[in-house]
């Protein structure tokens, strides 16, 4: 099996860590992290991800994650990565599908067995 690429987006220290952690500990992947939306849309053009996960509200200026969504999603080099937003908030992930995510997850469900199912799509 070949390991995936997963692109992780504005998050802050502690939730990459904690991200990263659960996917290197279920899945076989390499986790790539930026924190800007700039940063983020460089690495999709440059990088064919499995998947990236985009925070809510970037850390690093509190930016809408939904931006960096819209970007990957309105370029026609990218539009077909499959991309999640990192949210506790149903009305974010209600947002975000329509925008062309696939469902998310929130970080206090992080090591629920749904979430792992859920990422299994994509990663297995």
């Amino acid at each position: 099996m070949a390991t995936k690429k997963v692109l992780d987006v504005g998050q802050c220290d502690l939730d990459n860590s904690l991200i990263s952690d659960m996917l290197t500990t279920n899945f076989d992947v390499v986790v790539d992290r930026v924190k800007t939306r700039d940063q983020a849309f460089d690495a999709v053009k440059n990088t064919a991800y499995d998947l990236v996960l985009i925070n809510r509200l970037l850390d690093i200026d509190r930016s809408e994650g939904a931006d960096v969504l819209a970007d990957i999603k309105n370029d026609e080099s990218t539009a077909r990565t499959k991309v999640m937003i990192v949210s506790n908030f149903e009305d974010a992930q209600r947002t975000a599908v329509a925008a062309g995510a696939e469902a998310g997850f929130g970080k206090s469900a992080l090591n629920v067995p749904a979430t792992i199912d859920l990422l299994n799509q994509y990663l297995r």
